[in-house]
């Protein structure tokens, strides 16, 4: 065994050692760059041994020596100088089996993770290493890794290895269920509040410290109210908007707090306080919410947790997480929903919305958590008990084990110095209390609901001569041995429909005389939305009026009793799920089941474990196969099992043929006799179970039959058997690093299933022939998606969309293949390039095949979906700076995945983002909404003031740098160069002709680009100075850094000769003037000039030479015009004249002022190949540039005379509020293409698309939105923070949501967020006179908008323009909206006439104003004028923070300061709305005065 020295060496230091490992090749003739290394200590054969990849080798590292990056010599504990030992080892030998990668502060979106999983195929990694992978601009780094049944140090990354992506970044919902247990007291004497909180909670808060996690937390606290009433008229009027009613008539209403929205902390010790203030009087708060003086409400009391509302809080929670690609952030990733419950992991459900929200969490693949604190109990949990809406006596309770829930139970580590023993049940409370707050019984001691564990002692004196054994074996009877018949297969697919008939029918044996009547009130809905059904068409026709086929199949023959009814005859069912030994019952498996499974690691055992269940060991393992002794089948019996029964065909499905001796079986049946035991007898279990079973996995699924593919009805991985033994612990890992879905999974259904199950469709695409047409017919030529790209992006589509690629067990390998022709799939005839891929989501099946330059896209659905279910939810909520619990209503809904319009998004990609197939809202396109607002520094200036509403006072007029600041952006945003050099920004110079991706737009024709010959050659580097110059004679020379102002613009320090504040910083050289009568082709000619007229753009693709833009040809004209001539007509008589057009040639186009860009038609077309022609093609032309009108700001390059301000809302005639009143046909947006990865980082064609407004205003919000779905999070981040920063001196963008202001009732609205209502007092008047008197009614109510509108404009709010919503013959009501100039809250108002009434999605009755407004269904309560205020959510809360007024006593937030002086102003404390209003009519006054003294002096002047 050769020796080695180990040096170690610092990775940068040296150029030459820039890799983790170094060596000399002399020592390793027979080594290769790519191998891998294994080095350990000799003298530690069985210590530490780590794992490097050869990158490099380098000769000057001497012989027999090896250097190793220092970092990870010391992690792993190599001295230096050490002998060490050194050999090549097979990458196989040490694969990894699963490894665990954390990221933080970005973005990741699946197809990056899938990227990045190709990435790292045959590497070699080790603990803590961190991964850079600069194409996608992705930092990671990896956590965790398994191989052959336990964690390892390092390992090879092969095709087979499992990724896990877990994110310290995420979005986290923590919901704290506030039931009846709260106050409840636990084993150690804390109150269960306690043990959450100052527990469970300080635990967690500390475990994110520790691994620096910097989640964006909500923590909401949630309740359900019973009231005591037996009809709704005992409820007063007030009462009645929220009030539900449950399966047994009770009245209930659900309350949420939401304590902490969207907050970011380095500590959340201060949150912690504030949960335990708000615990001292929730409880009080919302069962005496409705109290009034001198009216009766029905006694309120507070759920226990069983019957509290946990499936809608996590619906809730769906709603908001549904949505991730509409508020895109770029420094978070994955998502999670926590509930933290006092109960036992035992939950009365309602079987429908079980199903919506299994479907629901499972096909958005978020992580669901459930933190009990809870004792855990001796029956399996999570345990969800359906209601029971039939009232029989036969009927039988049913139950279901959600593996879609992540358990945890959290118990404190106290000790009791007189006693170990630590309790498993919570003993039931006897004597006079009715209730049973948790348990299997509701026990409300009503007649028809006799439960065995009710408490009413003398209702059951013959307990003990009750036979348990019988009455087990009959509930939980199998289902006998079937023939097979065609009609068989349907109801073997069907998982867990019926339950059989519950005690009183199978002891007295009248199954024979029940007649048909008695048979519905035994059919059951499905339990499980997995239930495979196949059904020919002749079931369905048995009984067309019932809506679950599976109900309607005619019966086989039964072999113990036969029903004889001649209505269609329904079989008792599946034997019930028995919560005490949930592993006698075996399920088929199925996608849903498998969908997270590959972010558990294998076990010794080779099964998939969750690291947070703890096994238990019992004493002594009995013989296998012995009959057990009586007293432990008594013991087991008590305890709720039925193992005396050596039945081992608990495993059939319903009608399933089952063969005794089958070596299917799940578990042998000396393995199902007894509990899962430790010791000799596990292994055995072991060995025989992988011989028996598939081999767990990976799961070569495709060429399992049916029977095979089972799984455990218990657990997440539904590999892991349940037993008492088996005690759970919190899994931390899931709490603090979350996982994302995998991009991984591993069912694909067989055949059979394949055949009879689902309906197969595909269509074929042609990449190359679909481009070679859209260049025939395109103005602008992109460079196309190769056939190969094509496939790898149409991938990535649908794993963006949730998908997962299914890795199956591979055949004869094909050419690089994802994976090769299943046993499923037919083999084609082998290609020239073949690849394959298989993708799931839900039920839906997608295979991608490549073949040569064909695509073959085949989507199996389900043959009989389930139905689209809609729940309709109101509930009560109370956020943060609300004053009161306001009603709202929200719809959780199935989506229908099947109708996804693949087919458009694949023609979208293939032809790269063409006008014919747009972006449609149900692609569900990412996007990322901002604002640009002018930057004014307010909140030191409000810190000085004691008040908010100085705006207008404290903001100086700057326009023109915002004007000139947004062309700058603009600039950068289309990628666009100057001819001349704008040194202090720009980039070299070689680069100025590249706009876009340097390859991927190429003119048609294709001009010569470049610049060598231009006439305009000499001009790059001459004399327009960096952006904004202070004054004309500044030497060109100034070139880092902008040149600080030194003139504000309102300053009319003049230039001897030239009209004030024109030579500053126009930026135009001014070497003339035109006399008074200069000619226009004088003018023109001087515009044309090459150094001093208008600055041209580069050449650039798709844009003609000689183009700039409408707002420089303007302010150029105005420096040098000194007589009364307008600029604009100036330009216009030009075009007229064809002297300039608009760029994309079209002569009708007129000159509109802003950045719009012309061009000058009279050129030399002969100039050396520099003549680039107009692409004549409009629509082509806008799709490809940003074109924006300037509004509002024609003072800029015309002087206007100055009239005095009279408030809009006192004019006689009020101007309109913005610029879309005013022109009717105006679009607001538009849409052009964006080339995305401009930096040229990424390893993909990446694009987007920019919308924007059509047209700048000042003191308006302008927006721009991007939205993209072939790019990837880090590449997007990168661009969109380059604009930041260009447009960061005058102006600044700010992210905001798609919905600001989350009204309730609204559709994709979150159910957690909602407008502040801040009522306007209208009533301030002396003699409490009306406003507005004076004017005529129908202009009232614009008027008190206005004035609205003023009082916003006081406290610095600017008018976002947004578009109309336009409803069908509804008269909706006007309504505006504004965003702070900080970008931090937003307003709304809204015309309160009462002459509209609007139906809302889902309230008929709710005005559209809704209840925030204050109205009621009441048309007669006259409507509240006032505003709507909310937060924007998406500015991250280190800045808000950060805007703490310094000198306030309590370090009081900016924002909420705002909110206090707003409602303060709003409500006339001391008399401030008063002030405003007579101040407002002194102006008018003043103005009217001013008008009369000039109409006077004209009148004069005219006599």
């Amino acid at each position: 065994m050769k020796l080695y020295k180990l040096t170690t060496h610092t990775r940068g230091c040296n150029k030459s050692y820039d890799a983790d490992l170094v060596m000399n090749l002399k020592d390793h003739p027979n080594a290769n760059v790519g191998d891998v290394v294994e080095i350990y200590a000799p003298d530690e054969e069985n210590g530490t041994h780590l794992l490097l990849q050869i990158t490099e080798f380098n000769g000057s590292c001497g012989r027999d020596v090896i250097s190793i990056e220092s970092g990870i010599a010391n992690a792993f504990k190599m001295r230096p100088y050490s002998n060490v030992v050194m050999r090549i080892v097979n990458p196989a030998d040490v694969a990894l089996d699963s490894i665990e990668i954390t990221f933080k502060d970005q973005y990741m979106g699946r197809s990056e993770m899938w990227r990045l999983k190709t990435y790292l195929t045959d590497t070699c990694v080790y603990v803590n290493k961190k991964i850079d992978y600069n194409d996608m601009q992705i930092r990671c780094q990896v956590y965790e890794m398994w191989s052959q049944g336990e964690r390892v140090a390092s390992g090879v990354i092969t095709e087979e290895t499992n990724i896990v992506f877990r994110s310290s970044t995420s979005m986290v919902y923590l919901f704290l269920q506030m039931s009846s247990e709260m106050w409840d007291f636990d084993i150690h004497g804390d109150l269960y509040f306690e043990k959450a909180v100052n527990g469970f909670l300080t635990e967690l808060f500390q475990k994110w410290r520790k691994l620096s996690c910097n989640h964006e937390v909500t923590i909401v606290l949630f309740s359900r109210t019973f009231y005591a009433a037996k009809s709704l008229d005992e409820f007063p009027e007030h009462m009645r908007d929220c009030l539900q009613q449950d399966y047994k008539g009770r009245f209930y209403e659900d309350f949420y707090r939401v304590a902490i929205q969207n907050e970011r902390c380095d500590d959340w010790c201060t949150v912690l306080g504030q949960l335990r203030k708000l615990f001292t009087s929730y409880q009080a708060t919302v069962l005496r919410y409705h109290e009034r003086e001198n009216m009766e409400i029905p006694p309120a009391t507070n759920s226990s947790a069983t019957q509290g509302n946990f499936l809608e809080v996590l619906n809730i929670s769906l709603n908001t997480f549904e949505k991730h690609y509409l508020d895109r952030t770029f420094d978070r990733t994955g998502q999670l929903s926590v509930v933290i419950t006092p109960g036992v992991g035992v939950f009365s459900v309602d079987r429908e919305l079980t199903n919506i929200t299994k479907q629901r969490i499972i096909d958005n693949g978020v992580g669901s958590d459930l933190v009990c604190v809870g004792e855990q109990p001796l029956h399996a949990v999570p345990l969800l008990k359906f209601h029971n809406k039939d009232t029989t006596l036969t009927s039988a309770d049913d139950y279901s084990l959600p593996h879609w829930i992540n358990l945890s139970f959290y118990s404190t580590n106290k000790k009791i110095a007189y006693s170990s023993f630590i309790p498993r049940i919570k003993l039931p409370l006897f004597g006079s209390q009715l209730t049973l707050h948790d348990g299997v019984g509701e026990g409300e001691g009503e007649e028809n609901e006799r439960h065995f564990l009710s408490c009413n002692q003398s209702e059951y004196k013959h307990n003990s001569l009750f036979d348990y054994d019988a009455y087990d074996e009959q509930i939980f009877q199998p289902l006998p041995a079937q023939s097979t018949c065609s009609l068989q297969r349907v109801v073997r697919a069907k998982k867990t429909s019926v339950p059989s008939l519950e005690t009183y029918a199978y002891r007295n044996n009248d199954w024979e005389n029940l007649t048909p009547t008695q048979i519905p009130a035994m059919r059951r809905k499905m339990s499980d939305p997995d239930i495979h059904h196949g059904t020919s068409a002749m079931l369905a026709a048995l009984q067309p009026d019932t809506t679950n086929l599976s109900e309607s199949l005619a019966s086989e023959k039964n072999s113990r009793r036969a029903i004889v009814s001649i209505a269609p005859i329904v079989r008792p069912g599946r034997a019930l799920i028995n919560p005490f030994d949930p592993s006698q019952v075996t399920i088929k498996l199925t996608s849903n089941r498998r969908r997270w499974t590959h972010i558990f690691p294998k076990g010794p055992t080779g099964v998939l474990i969750q690291q947070h269940h703890y096994q238990a060991v019992p004493a002594k393992p009995t013989q296998a196969g012995q009959q057990r002794p009586l007293q432990q089948i008594q013991s087991i019996c008590q305890s709720g099992s039925n193992n005396n029964n050596d039945q081992e065909d608990y495993g059939c499905e319903n009608g399933e043929q089952y063969d005794r001796v089958s070596s299917h079986s799940l578990i042998s049946k000396s393995a199902s006799s007894q509990s899962f035991v430790m010791g000799d007898e596990k292994i055995d279990f072991f060995k025989r179970r992988q011989n028996s079973l598939m081999n767990p996995l990976p799961a070569n699924v495709p060429n399992l039959t049916a029977t095979q593919a089972k799984s455990y009805l218990w657990g997440a991985t539904g590999e892991q058997e349940w037993t008492p033994a088996i005690t759970t612990g919190v899994d931390w890992k899931s709490l603090t690093i979350p996982a994302c879905l995998p991009i991984t999974t591993d069912y694909f259904p067989d055949k059979r299933s394949l055949n009879n199950d689902y309906v197969i469709s595909d269509y074929t695409l042609l990449p190359d022939d679909v481009n070679h047409d859209y260049a025939q017919s395109r103005a602008v030529y992109r460079k196309p998606l190769s056939t190969e790209e094509v496939c790898k992006e149409i991938v990535s589509q649908r794993l963006a969309q949730g998908f997962q690629l299914i890795v199956v067990d591979e055949k004869p390998p094909t050419a690089g293949g994802c994976s090769s022709a299943s046993a499923v799939l037919p083999v084609k005839p082998p290609c020239e390039t073949n690849k394959e891929y298989l993708l799931s989501i839900g039920r839906i099946f997608h295979k991608i095949s490549l073949s040569g330059s064909v695509i073959t896209v085949t989507g199996y659905r389900p043959r009989h979906p389930y139905p689209p279910i809609n729940v309709d939810y109101r509930y009560r909520f109370h956020a943060p700076q609300h004053e009161t619990y306001e009603i709202s209503g929200v719809n959780f809904t199935t989506e229908k995945l099947e109708n996804f319009n693949w087919n458009h998004m694949d023609l979208y990609i293939c032809t790269r983002g063409d006008v014919d197939y747009p972006l449609m809202e149900s692609l569900k396109y990412w996007r990322y909404r901002m604002y640009l607002l002018p930057r004014e520094n307010i909140v030191s200036k409000i810190a000085s003031c004691q008040r908010c509403d100085i705006f207008p006072d404290v903001t100086a007029d700057n326009t023109r740098e915002q004007v000139e600041d947004f062309v700058r952006l603009i600039e950068a945003v289309s990628k666009l160069k100057r001819q001349y050099a704008r040194k202090a920004r720009d980039s070299p110079i070689a680069h100025i002709t590249k706009r876009r991706h340097s390859t991927s737009i190429i003119s048609r024709p294709q001009p010569n680009q470049g610049l060598t010959n231009s006439p305009f050659r000499e001009r790059v580097g001459s004399n327009r100075l960096p952006e904004k110059r202070p004054s004309i004679n500044v030497r060109p020379k100034l070139e880092n850094g902008r040149i600080p102002r030194i003139f504000p613009a309102t300053d009319a320090a003049a230039a001897p000769g030239i009209a004030a504040r024109d030579d500053q910083d126009d930026g135009f050289p001014v070497d003339i003037k035109f006399s008074p009568n200069a000619t226009l082709p004088e003018i023109f000619e001087a515009m044309k000039h090459p150094v001093n007229g208008v600055g041209f753009f580069s050449q650039t693709q798709s844009l003609p030479s000689c183009t700039f833009v409408s707002y420089d040809a303007l302010m150029w004209l105005k420096t040098r015009l000194n007589n009364g001539r307008h600029p604009l007509d100036l330009l216009e008589a030009m075009r007229k004249e064809r002297m300039i057009c608009h760029a994309s040639g079209d002569w009708k186009k007129p000159v509109v002022p802003g950045f719009v860009f012309y061009y000058v038609v009279q050129q030399d077309k002969n100039a050396k190949g520099d003549y680039a022609p107009p692409l004549d093609d409009y629509s082509a032309f806008v799709n490809e540039w940003l074109e924006i009108e300037f509004q509002g700001c024609s003072f800029l390059w015309h002087d206007e005379p100055v009239t005095t301000p009279v408030p809009n809302f006192l004019r006689d005639s009020p101007a309109p509020q913005s610029w879309t009143e005013t022109s009717s046909n105006k679009r607001v947006y538009r849409q052009s293409h964006l080339e995305i990865d401009v930096n040229q980082k990424s390893d993909r064609m990446e694009w987007g698309h920019v919308k924007h407004h059509t047209v700048l205003q000042p003191r308006f919000a302008f927006e721009i939105v991007v939205e993209w779905v072939t790019s990837s999070g880090p590449i997007v981040a990168d661009l969109i923070g380059g604009w930041m920063r260009k447009a960061n001196q005058f102006n600044f963008l700010v992210s905001v949501p798609a919905d600001p202001m989350a009204e309730p009732f609204t559709k994709k609205s979150d159910p957690l967020r909602g407008p502040i209502f801040i009522p306007l007092c209208t009533t301030f008047l002396p003699n409490a006179a009306a406003l507005f008197d004076e004017f005529p009614e129908e202009s009232r109510a614009d008027r008190m908008l206005f004035f609205q509108e003023a009082i916003l404009g006081k406290f610095g709010f600017l008018p976002c323009v947004l578009e109309k919503k336009y409803s069908v013959g509804k008269d909706l009501p006007k309504e505006y909206q504004y965003v702070h100039c900080t970008g931090n809250m937003f307003a709304l108002i809204r015309c309160a006439t009462n002459n509209y009434q609007v139906e809302s999605p889902i309230l008929k009755e709710a005005n559209v104003t809704r209840c925030v407004y204050g109205h009621t269904n009441n048309t007669n309560v006259p409507k509240k004028v006032g505003f709507l205020w909310a937060w924007n959510h998406m500015i991250p809360n280190k800045k808000w923070k950060a805007q703490t007024i310094n000198n306030s006593a309590d370090g009081e937030l900016f924002q909420l300061k705002m909110l206090k002086d707003f409602r303060e102003f709003c409500s006339n404390s001391d008399q401030r709305l008063s002030t405003f209003w007579t101040q407002s009519q002194e102006l008018k006054r003043r103005a009217q005065k001013f008008e009369n003294n000039n109409n006077n002096t004209e009148e004069m002047k005219l006599k």
